[in-house]
């Protein structure tokens, strides 16, 4: 058996043997490197972070950050639950910072830790608009999507080094081009979709779960049109960008607004 079968053996392999599976969407997930090994990796990563930076203590907003997260902690529990994997978050070790930081950002690690920045206060502007972005970040942590950008990253390794085997016999400088050429076609063909549709996918959770924590919906949407607003239309080109554009994202979740009020009432939550 020569290399190049052997390559695509173990490729196959890989993907048949290493998959996990969405609760919240269903879909067969990569997971070439398990969450034992992830979480504890993020966990003392966090704490390093937390360390070297100024954490807001005590104050209103730490205080709604922290309140709201668990709000929509609750929201998963209860909608895992209902849809059979109550045991899914025993391993999540749920904990919410906010970050003096004038950045617009926030973000969640793999296994539940959560940092908001001081700078997307504004953008959230309320409770609401607070819980809009904690849905989607907490969604991240869900469904695993760390995990499988690890493992997207290995696979686009291993292809590497079975292209360059199969071009072994080539010049050099046709190597080096055919070697270029799957690092672009790779990277704007695999990657980017690839982080993209991540995106899309903890939107979708992120604004279930606001809705089940009794948070409507269409404050999701009012977040990325105030998102919109401030980026005074200075966003890089969605095809090589790791994520939609704020346009997609309004159009996305405005679609969104009605399943998610419809998803909340299976829990009794209902909206004026």
């Amino acid at each position: 058996m020569n290399n190049k079968v052997k390559i695509s053996l173990a490729l196959v392999f890989l993907l048949l043997v290493a998959c996990a599976k969405n609760p919240f969407t269903g879909k067969k997930t990569m997971a070439f490197v398990p969450n034992s090994e992830i979480f504890p990796t993020a966990f003392q990563q966090y704490d390093q972070f937390l360390t070297e930076n100024k954490v807001v203590k005590g104050t209103i907003d730490a205080k709604r950050i922290e309140s709201i997260g668990m709000k929509i902690k609750t929201a998963a529990e209860r909608y895992l639950v209902a849809n059979g994997n109550a045991g899914y978050l025993k391993d999540y070790k749920w904990e919410y910072n906010l970050v003096d930081d004038a950045s617009i950002n926030a973000w969640c690690m793999p296994g539940g830790k959560i940092v908001f920045y001081t700078g997307i206060l504004p953008v959230c502007k309320d409770d609401a608009g607070i819980a809009a972005v904690m849905g989607h970040e907490v969604a991240h942590a869900l469904a695993n999507h760390g995990q499988q950008r690890m493992s997207a990253g290995m696979f686009q390794q291993v292809g590497q080094v079975g292209l360059a085997v199969a071009v072994g016999n080539k010049d050099p400088q046709t190597q080096s081009l055919i070697m270029q050429a799957y690092g672009i076609g790779s990277q704007l063909g695999g990657m980017l979709p690839f982080s993209r549709s991540h995106e899309s996918e903890a939107d979708m959770i992120g604004i279930y779960l606001m809705a089940i924590a009794g948070y409507h919906p269409s404050n999701a949407v009012q977040v990325w049109e105030r998102m919109s607003q401030n980026s005074n239309g200075n966003e890089p080109s969605e095809i090589l960008s790791t994520h939609p554009s704020n346009a997609s994202r309004i159009q996305n979740l405005s679609a969104l607004v009605p399943q998610a009020i419809l998803e909340a009432a299976k829990f009794g939550v209902t909206f004026k």
